[in-house]
């Protein structure tokens, strides 16, 4: 191919803009809410550097189009000469301390210190990833030009290059989004339900006919679903509740309705209702509405220690409405979840209303994640108005939570963003990993709300507009898992928070998104409020608790 050809095809390469992608890369080199690897850390400097380089192209061209004037000859490369000088020196600097701020904050973390930079690894993928980001906006470039060459036989010039944008977006957007991408979230949404069908390795239904799947039950323990079967027939029984609390106990009851129990959100709520009236779930002293996450997973870090409180007199129901991955789930099945937590509600909280109020369970409800999304999302209005629930305990609240946003925006002047005090504590109070909600100006009324969020959280502090200005916790003196040296960059503090959601779901127990039992079992005390329950009965529960979030606590009962 020729050098013109070559040109036509891949425009080209500007140096300018090139540096400005490295001021990209210097500042996503800086900390953010969760430490990054060598390979994170490359691809995501890669993924701004070629976005630094777009930024310019575009400036460039509409620095053209206003036939601004611009420099040229031996002054205009003198000029590239000292930025470039700048610039790398920037880079340096940052390179040289990225490590010292990536292994203060894994310290922080409890995690093990980074021994080396590993530039190495950082630089070539940061070099891959911008010539794959590079190369693909060439061909879209190119595809501009052909497009618009064919609409230069048939119009004027500027007709022909605002159509040539407009079809070249149309095509991209029918490719990906009407697509590529529907086939995707189809074949990923078929895999998950023909895995849903395979119970080679799943356990036999239950025997006894007091839990949901078992022969007398009305739900169908085929078609639950691996994440329902799993909290089912999990959770701690009432000989491992009375080993704990040295009184005699219950089982407690656990109700799931698995998406391909019902067709509809209705009639999986319709059944589930259905369920907990058939166990007896209306007379126990607790009564728990709980959304699930994308999967249908339910973190037995929060619902094994509250059977433990109330030793065993505990009801708790749930339906799935996925078998997505929570990310995806929250991209692509949004309305699903929503729905579907509303038609619990609907279902549960209409059918408990019409109970005597001194023969009812105290009603709550509860969501981690993507589940506390969908949990607020139906606890509208009428739940805290008429007839209204007693309590709510969300953990990991997502982001985009209308009720979440509500809430920390009406927190009180001074208090820090990631852990707010609302009014005088009396109905909403916030836990993270260093407090228990426990503390505040006044006693609870008669609801009470807990939020359970880690300062370093990107799903829940995640902040679209940090595209442009610096997140509001940003702004705050740094929490205690939260690093010194946090930077604010329009367009790549963002990228650094989309990357953070992406890695906090591995992060250590207490950080990130890895919410763990220790960290539940002080909101569920100040929401639920069990009879004659201790400080030394909860340090006894936490003990109990101790291997972490994802085995909940059906450990053996540790000595003190």
């Amino acid at each position: 191919m020729k050098r013109g050809a070559v040109s036509w095809a891949f425009g080209k390469f500007s140096v300018p803009c090139l540096l400005l992608g490295l001021v990209f890369f210097a500042a996503s080199l800086t900390p953010s809410l969760i430490p990054r690897g060598p390979l994170e850390q490359g691809i995501l400097g890669g993924l701004v550097t070629a976005l630094g380089y777009l930024i310019g192209q575009i400036i460039a061209l509409l620095w053209k189009a206003a036939d601004m004037p611009r420099l040229k000859g031996r002054l205009a490369r003198v000029l590239v000469l000292c930025l470039g000088i700048g610039v790398v020196a920037f880079f340096l600097w940052i390179l040289s301390s990225s490590l010292e701020w990536q292994n203060e904050l894994r310290q922080k973390m409890g995690m093990e210190p980074a021994e080396a930079l590993h530039l190495s690894s950082i630089m070539i993928a940061a070099a891959v990833t911008f010539a794959i980001a590079y190369f693909s906006g060439r061909l879209v470039a190119t595809l501009f030009r052909l497009v618009r060459a064919w609409f230069y036989r048939v119009m004027p010039p500027r007709r022909a290059n605002v159509l040539g944008v407009i079809a070249v977006v149309m095509i991209l957007f029918v490719a990906t989004r009407d697509g590529l991408l529907d086939v995707i979230v189809t074949a990923l949404d078929e895999s998950y339900e023909a895995a849903q069908a395979l119970f080679d390795d799943a356990p036999p239904r239950p025997d006894d006919p007091r839990m949901t799947g078992s022969a007398a039950s009305l739900i169908d323990w085929e078609a639950i679903g691996e994440p329902g079967r799993n909290f089912i027939t999990t959770g701690p029984d009432s000989a491992a509740i009375s080993a704990f609390t040295g009184r005699p106990a219950l089982d407690p009851i656990r109700v799931y309705v698995g998406r391909a129990n019902g067709e509809t959100a209705k009639e999986r709520a319709e059944l589930a209702l259905a369920e907990l009236k058939r166990l007896g779930a209306f007379e126990r002293e607790v009564l728990i509405i709980a959304s699930p996450t994308g999967t249908g997973w339910m973190d037995p870090g929060a619902h094994d220690p509250v059977e433990y409180m109330h030793n065993g007199d505990i009801a708790t129901v749930s339906a799935q409405y996925s078998y997505l991955q929570s990310p995806l789930a929250l991209i692509l099945e949004t309305q699903t979840g929503l729905e579907q937590a509303t038609a619990l509600q609907d279902a549960v909280h209409g059918y408990w209303k019409t109970l005597p109020e001194n023969e009812r369970p105290r009603l709550y409800v509860h969501g981690l994640s993507l589940g506390a999304w969908s949990s607020m999302y139906a606890t509208n209005i009428f739940r805290f108005m008429d007839d209204p629930i007693d309590g709510a305990f969300w953990a990991g609240p997502p982001f985009p939570s209308a009720f979440w946003n509500y809430i920390q925006n009406r927190r009180n002047p001074g208090s820090p963003f990631v852990s707010p005090s609302i009014g005088e504590g009396r109905i909403v109070r916030y836990a993270s990993h260093t407090q228990d909600g426990s503390k505040a100006p006044d006693a609870w009324g008669n609801m009470r709300i807990v939020f359970l969020q880690y300062s370093s959280d990107p799903i829940v502090f995640y902040d679209p507009a940090s595209l442009w200005r610096a997140p509001p916790w940003m702004n705050d003196p740094p929490a205690e898992d939260m690093s010194e040296h946090l930077l604010f960059m329009p367009v790549v503090t963002q990228f650094q928070l989309a990357l953070d959601m992406a890695l906090s779901f591995g992060s250590p127990p207490g950080h990130g998104h890895a919410y763990y039992a220790q960290d539940y079992i002080g909101p569920w005390v100040q929401v639920t409020d069990p009879a004659n329950w201790t400080a030394e009965d909860t340090k006894r529960l936490k003990a109990h608790c101790n291997i972490g979030f994802q085995f909940g606590c059906r450990n053996d009962l540790k000595e003190d």
